[in-house]
């Protein structure tokens, strides 16, 4: 210890044990957190706050803030003996509230101004400090924790209604966000009208660019300051639990931003990325690439998982561009990658990082749920580890979702010419635990609103909306739908304002929103639509290939009953279509996306449906039933 520290009163402290740091070393301390950062306690009878940092490389590391008149050379920490990396040091007489920063001097004398990588709470951007804070809440919602392995297992309904927190409402005239305390009842009370049993979050971590939505993260442990602070976040999950609804978090371990203040060159060396820009450097996000090679990374990453569900009772982790951590040539021309060792163009490293990541998540807290955005063929996605999967819980059908949406855009009179665009994601339905998103990405960057991609003037436009949403909450998997769909939003998401909550003083709007209402009520009744929804035993074709008609129909089945859907893509009604059924007896019509309730024509099936003895479509009875322009049916044996 030198005179200077001993003068400005930097004491050695460390939170650390041997076996922590043992971990921390090999990349099995998953509950980092608990360590590194700033933490307010007493030591021998001082109040103060404990800071350490991991920064290997540096030659010396300090703290600026406040208490100091932010001096870069004053308050030294304390390097470790045992090779970790860690600097430490407890500073008498600093409370919750403190802003610091850490100060970086690099082996060629440079002084950068980092903030914490572990910090709880940030400044509001484009501010920059960390801020001394602690985790303190009274939680009150045991009953859904303790409830909630019901609610996240593969035989539960499961929507979820995906929102960006800036811009689901604005207040003050369109100039500002809600906060999280706010959002709470707003928010809870909604999704429980609406009927979703999730709601997942656009990245919520500190980020210093708005219009990233997020996904450009400097405080991984910290939700932003925008909207409030950790603890009003955290009243924000606890008003949801209660309502009820899980919180799914957006999370993003594939790439971070170049910011000065953030982890690019973190102790002035490649740190937390891959020196070489053909692994470390992301072209399409002009961002840094996580070495997932390297101990300390992977357990930074992996606490930071662990920390959303232990500290904020988190109940899945949405994870951002898996396709991209899989494949080192994701995005990128020849001689722009470097092969595996195998001359692969597998990310062997990001494939362990992702294998241990769900096998910690599960072992923890096998009541949660992690959902994979991947978009290639990839194997096993949603297999468990220990079957050679990569063990996440769900994965993003997208295939599905632009398969879907290229047929729909399509003019009824072309349908025929693309029926197995519509029939294709049977084929493979079952390969992966499958989640079928409408999300964020498909109203935005000029694609437009979803209603307009739906051809047709405005009836058939709205009919084939109400069309495609009734056929997703058919088809199997579980739902996901980006907000705005509900409304029928007729412009791109934009996060400088709010949805276009004005439509719904338009009768169709209405209509849509009653659809999604009345689906997702529908969809949680009925347990042929969710209990086998990742079992091939839980759907059957009946009529797979009337290419003329533009035609499917097909039955969504549990252990017992079935649930007959047929989707009619064209505008002309049939009086009569012969469907054949399981079961001799009255068939009803239960759900009708033609009903006037949501702005359809009405050609409904009001009384029962009596089965007509005769072999059909390979049954032994049949229902006549008629059926209704652009729209899904659904029969149920009554």
């Amino acid at each position: 210890m030198t005179e200077s520290q001993l003068t400005l009163n930097v004491k050695p402290h460390t939170l650390f044990s041997d076996f922590d740091i043992n971990l921390f070393k090999s990349g099995k301390h998953f509950r980092l957190y608990e360590k590194l950062g700033s933490k307010i306690l007493e030591l021998n009878g001082e109040l103060g706050v404990y800071f350490a940092v991991w920064a290997p490389n540096a030659k010396s590391v300090g703290i600026a803030g406040n208490f100091n008149f932010w001096a870069k050379q004053s308050h030294k920490l304390f390097p470790r003996w045992d090779d970790s990396g860690i600097w430490e040091g407890f500073l008498p007489g600093l409370q919750k509230g403190e802003l610091y920063k850490f100060i970086i001097e690099t082996n060629d004398g440079k002084l950068l101004e980092k903030s914490d990588p572990f910090a709880s709470f940030c400044e509001i951007p484009p501010n920059t400090a960390s801020i001394v804070w602690d985790q303190d809440h009274k939680w009150n919602d045991e009953n859904w924790m303790s409830n909630r392995a019901s609610k996240n297992n593969h035989k539960a309904p499961f929507s979820v209604y995906e929102i960006h927190i800036g811009s689901w409402r604005k207040k003050n005239d369109g100039t500002e966000s809600l906060s999280y305390k706010e959002l709470a009842k707003e928010l809870s009370n909604y999704l429980v009208e609406m009927g979703y049993t999730h709601v997942e979050f656009l990245p919520i971590m500190e980020h210093p660019y708005f219009p990233s939505w997020g996904y450009q993260i400097t405080g991984y442990f910290a939700p932003t300051s925008r909207y409030g602070t950790p603890q009003e976040f955290k009243y924000l999950v606890d008003v949801l639990h209660q309502a009820g609804i899980g919180v799914i978090l957006d999370w993003v371990p594939s790439h971070y931003p170049n910011d000065a203040h953030g982890l690019a060159k973190f102790d002035g060396t490649f740190l937390f990325e891959h020196a070489d820009p053909r692994k470390g450097f992301h072209p399409d996000w002009k961002s840094a690439i996580f070495n997932y090679n390297r101990n300390e990374v992977r357990a930074f990453l992996i606490s930071n998982a662990i920390f959303w569900l232990d500290q904020f009772h988190i109940d899945g982790l949405r994870v951002d561009a898996v396709a991209s951590m899989l494949y080192l040539d994701y995005s990128r021309k020849d001689g722009e990658w470097i092969p595996n060792k195998y001359g692969g163009n597998e990310n062997l490293e990001a494939i362990e990082f992702l294998k241990e990541f769900n096998t910690a998540v599960y072992q923890y807290y096998p009541d949660t749920i992690t959902i994979a955005e991947e978009s290639t063929a990839y194997d096993g996605v949603s297999r468990p580890v220990h079957l050679g999967g990569l063990g996440f819980g769900q994965k993003w059908m997208m295939g599905w979702m632009h398969d879907t949406l290229n047929f729909m855009n399509k003019d009824s009179v072309h349908r025929k010419f693309h029926h197995n665009e519509i029939t294709f994601s049977l084929i493979y339905a079952f390969s992966e635990n499958f989640m079928l998103p409408l999300s964020h990405d498909e109203v935005v960057h000029g694609k437009g609103a979803i209603i307009d991609r739906m051809p047709g003037d405005d009836w058939q436009r709205f009919a084939n909306l109400r069309m495609l949403y009734t056929y997703m909450f058919t088809h199997p998997g579980t739902k996901l739908l980006f907000m705005g769909n509900e409304l029928a939003q007729t412009s791109e998401w934009s996060i400088e304002r709010g949805l276009d909550w004005w439509l719904l003083q338009y009768q169709p709007h209405i209509g849509i929103q009653n659809l999604i209402k009345d689906l997702n009520h529908f969809y949680k009744n009925n347990s042929c639509l969710f209990d086998l929804q990742f079992a091939k035993e839980g759907f059957e074709w009946l009529v797979q290939n009337d290419q003329e008609n533009s035609l499917i129909a097909y039955f969504r089945k549990d252990e017992e009953n079935a649930l007959l859907i047929v989707c009619n893509f064209t505008p002309s009604p049939k009086e009569i279509y012969k469907l054949g059924v399981p079961a001799h007896g009255t068939w009803k019509e239960v759900f009708n996306s033609d009903d006037p309730t949501y702005g359809g024509s009405g050609v409904l099936n009001e009384k029962p449906l009596e089965t007509i003895s005769k072999p059909w479509q390979g049954k032994n009875q049949f229902i006549a039933p008629k059926l209704a322009p652009l729209a899904v049916q659904v029969f149920a044996k009554s």
